[in-house]
């Protein structure tokens, strides 16, 4: 399990993240937010997650093999607004 999290107000809308994780969308304020049903075709052990949203970040917690698609895309962001935290369970 891990914890996708993205800095709201760090993010400044280059959306490098969008080419390395379907995942991450544009949302209405131009800036990054999840959305685990955009990719259109997710690999077979993609779940759903659970994203939360708020003025200040948008916080998804997924169990799937993608971890490593969502480290890219904090890796591409030249703002440092995304995080990638590894909670336990089977991707630990």
């Amino acid at each position: 399990m891990y914890r996708v999290t993205i800095d709201r107000e760090a993010c400044d809308g280059v959306f490098a993240c969008l080419t390395r994780d379907p995942r991450f969308v544009e949302d209405d304020d131009g800036v990054a937010t999840l959305d685990p049903t955009a990719d259109p075709v997710p690999p077979a052990d993609a779940d759903g997650g659970t994203v939360r949203t708020d003025s200040e970040t948008v916080v998804g917690t997924f169990e799937d093999s993608l971890v490593d698609d969502a480290r890219q895309a904090a890796e591409a962001c030249p703002f440092d607004a995304i995080t990638v935290e590894e909670l336990g369970g089977e991707n630990a």
